[in-house]
């Protein structure tokens, strides 16, 4: 089985994410969405709240699970069988970050990085971005899946 792992924070999941995700589904068996917990970071949304999001935005999508892990990102992949971790990239910035980080992932576990480039038009979208037009009452309906708006 061809399972991936697709990591974040998803403080909120927005339609960049949703474009590798959708884009992907074809290549793998399974895709886990994996919602990482850092207790030194302060999240805007709940964990709950994030969880709730993404599987509400894919809960017909019968390929695609949702959990949660706290760690190395390489240890959860072991602990679920994943082969592969999926990432997704805006612009050469986020692969110059993505490359060692996804050498060291191979070094140590044996575990791939499959980098997608999102669609032009949601290069520009990062959930920073989102979180700070939130802050600001700013509409970010153009920038999430509905789930996030509630």
């Amino acid at each position: 089985m061809k399972r991936a792992v697709f990591p974040g924070s998803f403080d909120p999941i927005t339609l960049g994410h949703l474009d590798i995700i959708e884009r992907a589904i074809p290549l793998f068996d399974e895709i886990i969405i994996a919602i990482g917990v850092n207790a030194d970071k302060k999240y805007l949304w709940s964990l709950e709240d994030r969880k709730r999001f993404i599987e509400t935005t894919f809960a017909s999508e019968k390929t695609i699970k949702v959990k949660t892990y706290s760690g190395l990102t390489v240890d959860f992949c072991k602990a679920v069988s994943a082969s592969f971790i999926l990432r997704g990239l805006r612009n050469t910035a986020d692969f110059n970050y993505e490359q060692s980080i996804a050498q060291t992932n191979s070094s140590l576990a044996g575990v791939e990085s499959v980098f997608m480039m999102c669609s032009p038009k949601y290069s520009n979208i990062s959930s920073s971005i989102v979180r700070d037009v939130f802050r600001n009452d700013g509409d970010i309906s153009a920038l999430v899946p509905t789930s996030v708006l509630g």
